[in-house]
């Protein structure tokens, strides 16, 4: 029977693959029942709405996310962190474009609170006190790093960057030198 064995947790995983490969913006409960082979009433057992799968795909995406970051960052502190942090971050994103965009979505915030997007913060931070770095500088500091980090994946993504014949990998490193003298030399 097509139903047999569908659950929230399958329907999630399945919208990450679908989102990776036809857009975010396209994974909507009609596309996800035909990936499946059922009718789109046969998802409201599991899920409430296109709202609630994306939100299930942002927790999922965002705790993926962190494990991958967390992981880079084992063991390392100052540049080599922030280097290792921001790779990990544009890895995820280039492999994953649709969960990317999904890690990007507003949450609420007893959602945003249970999943993994604190753990992102604290990673960052973590990043920063390699730096000498705490409050209220911290929090300029994670701004900017995601600013930095998720600006750069966009631009690439959409191609921005092709018209020019400086490599990207070139730019990026640069990028990442450009913010480790940043942090080292914050502002007082």
């Amino acid at each position: 029977m097509a139903r047999a064995g569908l659950t929230a947790d399958r329907l999630t995983q399945a919208a990450a693959e679908l989102a990776d490969e036809i857009g975010l913006e396209n994974v909507t409960v009609s596309a996800l029942a035909r990936h499946f082979g059922v009718k789109d009433a046969s998802l409201y057992s599991h899920i409430r709405n296109a709202h609630d799968l994306r939100v299930r795909l942002a927790v999922q995406s965002l705790a993926e996310l962190a494990d991958r970051v967390a992981e880079a960052l084992g063991g390392r502190s100052g540049r080599e962190a922030l280097v290792a942090f921001a790779h990990a971050y544009r890895a995820y994103a280039r492999e994953h474009p649709g969960r990317y965009a999904a890690t990007q979505m507003a949450l609420d915030p007893d959602v945003a609170a249970d999943s993994a997007a604190g753990r992102h913060s604290e990673l960052t931070r973590a990043i920063l006190r390699g730096y000498d770095l705490w409050e209220p500088d911290q929090t300029d500091a994670v701004r900017l790093l995601h600013s930095t980090f998720h600006g750069y994946v966009s631009l690439e993504r959409s191609g921005a960057f092709r018209s020019h014949p400086r490599g990207v990998e070139a730019s990026w490193t640069r990028a990442l030198d450009a913010l480790d003298s940043l942090l080292r030399a914050w502002p007082a």
